[in-house]
């Protein structure tokens, strides 16, 4: 660490302005930097103690990473074939844990468990504004997304328990009215709790409603071809080796891991916190979701091939919206992304709070208007978004490569000293080749998206 910030850091400087950043850097410098005097206990703040459970913890994470996501997999499939398609899950995956391990380590090394405060450290006031409106776009897409699952499938739930078969335009058949009452009544509420930890129980109930996804996807999973089943799936194994559309799969991918900036906070509430510990904690959970992805995925395009939506759910429309198995599992996954939202919304908060109060303590008054504005204005979206491909798409190819790739990477070379690793060892060429990676990736799949709205030659999928 250089002098400036060493005196910016000063015992008399730390007040409760970042929260636990402040005090907590204290304490973690004299467990990562050298030269700490014995006999002086490290300060601590105890509303940022770890407290959460290694389980619960695994609960959350898992949450944040499975949300949404997971519907538009078997379209990204359609377009790959499966054997592509597992081979580009699984890279993601792996290179979403060695993100997370970057992020960790830049943390690590000047105690700071907050991704714009890293930015804050990494390039200033700037890197700090750029972090927290990456991960306030991201996360309000991801939100939106959430939400736009409710604002579809919502109403076709409500006319199974009606027994009707068409919308007759009642206003309780309205995926407008209904994704604003479920804003008000479940995730307001939920968005009011103080720290995340929390939510740990509703994390969990989320991911077993998802599990029960997953075991019905493989139960509707059935032939709808007069071809062979070995035939069929022969056909679409290879299918992705010759035939890949690139412009909606990679970007649905990458949106279906990112994960960031909830690694952070989820770090600070986790109990007797290390590296080590957390690092363990995320490759657990990655690993959790690449097998559900996969045999989600799998399960989803073996039922319908070229003909699945880019939300799986609406295509299960075709098979029998009445039918009570289907019925629970849209109440399932409709119960698991409500559930996700209030995860979503923390890091934004911490964000914005960190951009335009950065030397207030904490407010019940700020803490409650964020979480009010941003109901508002995701609810907006998703009343006028047309199609969740398109959040999909737009998210996975601008922010998603953003906190996965671009910025741990960049972070990582700034943050971690010469003195320790020099700009030319193995670790930082290896965070710079990760970094421009994601912003390739950023742009040929941005530049794909855009020719594909220009040409407008893309398959339509998700329009509701």
């Amino acid at each position: 660490m250089n002098g400036q910030h060493s005196r910016d850091l000063g015992p008399d400087k730390l007040n409760l302005e970042d929260g636990f950043d402040g005090l907590e850097f204290m304490a973690e410098r004299d467990e990562f930097l050298p030269g700490k005097s014995p006999g002086i206990k490290a300060p601590q703040f105890t509303d940022f103690e770890g407290k959460t459970s290694f389980g619960m913890s695994i609960f959350n994470l898992s949450n944040a990473i499975m949300g949404s996501g997971i519907l538009g997999l078997a379209y990204a499939m359609s377009n790959t074939g499966i054997v592509l398609f597992l081979i580009l899950l699984l890279c993601i995956a792996i290179l979403s844990a060695y993100s997370i391990h970057l992020l960790l380590r830049s943390a690590g090394v000047v105690g700071i468990r907050a991704y714009e405060q890293l930015g804050h450290r990494a390039f200033g006031q700037p890197g700090k504004v750029l972090a927290g409106s990456i991960i306030t776009m991201h996360n309000i897409g991801a939100m939106s997304s959430y939400l736009f699952i409710v604002k579809s499938e919502l109403p076709l739930v409500m006319q199974a328990f009606l027994g009707l078969k068409d919308n007759t335009g009642e206003w309780y058949l309205d995926g407008k009215y209904l994704i604003i009452i479920v804003s008000v009544i479940i995730v307001f509420p939920l968005s009011l709790m103080r720290h995340l930890g929390y939510l740990g129980y509703t994390s969990g109930f989320s991911l077993s409603c998802m599990v029960f996804f997953l075991i019905s996807v493989s139960l509707l999973c059935h032939q709808p071809s007069n071809q062979s089943p070995n035939q069929l799936i022969l056909n679409h194994l290879i299918h992705g080796l010759f035939y890949f559309q690139t412009a909606y799969t990679i970007p649905i991918l990458a949106f279906a891991f990112v994960c960031h900036p909830e690694v952070l906070p989820i770090y600070t509430e986790l109990r007797d916190a290390t590296k080590k510990r957390m690092q363990t904690v995320a490759n657990i959970s990655i690993l959790a979701m690449f097998v559900m992805y996969g045999l989600t995925a799998i399960f989803g395009y073996l039922t319908f091939f070229g003909g699945v939506d880019s939300e799986l759910l609406h295509t299960y429309i075709k098979v029998d919206p009445l039918d009570t198995l289907i019925l629970c599992v849209r109440m399932a996954v409709l119960v698991a992304v409500t559930l996700t939202v209030p995860v979503v919304l923390f890091p934004i908060r911490r964000a914005l709070l960190q951009l335009l109060f950065p030397e207030k303590p904490f407010h019940w008054a700020h803490h409650i208007s964020i979480a009010v504005c941003l109901l508002v204005i995701v609810n907006l979206l998703v009343i006028f978004v047309p199609t969740i491909r398109d959040i999909f798409g737009v998210i996975g190819a601008t922010s998603a490569p953003s906190l996965i790739f671009i910025l741990p990477g960049i972070f990582y070379i700034r943050i971690v000293p010469e003195e320790t690793e020099p700009l030319k060892s193995i670790p930082k060429i290896m965070a710079a080749c990760f970094a421009a990676l994601g912003f390739v990736f950023m742009v040929m799949s941005t530049s794909f998206i855009i020719l594909d709205w220009v040409s407008g030659e893309s398959r339509s999928g998700g329009g509701h």
